[in-house]
């Protein structure tokens, strides 16, 4: 199991959504964080941006085609744009279900 942390454009965040739910990735916690973006608006730089962060934890067999279409449904243009955003992979060691103490690959 893998966990991904994704910080994406605010105005992409529905176009992600959609395109994971066509590959079956629907579980995932989302928030409207702030963060670094090595970006300026005119000659001054904007240290922090707004940001939707998605955390999704996945079974080893979805994670290349999640991260995938996250970064090709996130990037703006075809060759991205700086503040496009990020995506990190953390290895998750377990995940039980609170509710009926499930654990593991199914509990996912």
């Amino acid at each position: 199991m893998k966990q991904i942390i994704a910080f994406i454009r605010p105005k992409k965040w529905t176009a992600v959504q959609e395109a994971l739910s066509q590959i079956a990735v629907e579980r995932m916690t989302v928030g409207d964080v702030l963060g670094f973006a090595d970006r300026t608006q005119g000659e001054i730089p904007v240290e922090l941006a707004q940001y939707v962060q998605l955390t999704i934890v996945v079974n080893d067999d979805f994670l290349d085609r999640t991260v995938e279409m996250i970064a090709k449904v996130a990037r703006t243009g075809s060759q991205g744009t700086s503040g496009d955003g990020k995506i990190f992979v953390l290895p998750t060691d377990e995940t039980i279900q609170i509710r009926n103490g499930l654990r593991g690959k199914g509990a996912v």
